[in-house]
């Protein structure tokens, strides 16, 4: 069975040494003893850890959807020309770029500051406004 060392654990979910540190400390994550004699992190562990934090809130009311990646966020950025659009959202520690017909992003009436529902299946994001 696999062993990780804090810094690698960390950087493989996308957070600080010390956040992770701190989730050990609080019994959100079990560590183990390295080799060396230093804290680390079981990989079955740490696999397990990881599918737990992309269990996401719900995203609201719809009929039916394909796509089975789906992340809440807040849009960072919309650049718009003639026929295009690109939108930037940032969904916790990922930052997720769509690029949509400019008719598309105007009719969600997206715009910095909205929250927004990136919703990705293959190499396509699909963008969505959630029920308020």
């Amino acid at each position: 069975m696999p062993n990780l060392r804090i810094s690698e654990a960390a950087a493989l979910l996308g957070v600080s040494d010390d956040t992770l540190r701190r989730w050990i400390d609080q019994g959100r994550l079990a560590s183990v003893v390295l080799d060396n004699g230093r804290k680390g992190v079981s990989g079955i562990e740490l696999a397990a850890f990881a599918q737990k934090m992309t269990d996401v809130a719900e995203t609201g009311a719809t009929v039916a959807a394909s796509a089975r990646n789906r992340m809440k966020g807040i849009v960072t950025r919309v650049v718009k020309d003639g026929v295009m659009a690109q939108v930037d959202m940032q969904a916790g520690p990922f930052r997720v770029t769509s690029l949509m017909s400019r008719e598309s992003a105007d009719e969600l009436g997206l715009e910095v500051g909205s929250v927004a529902v990136a919703s990705i299946k293959s190499t396509h994001v699909v963008v969505e406004i959630p029920e308020a």
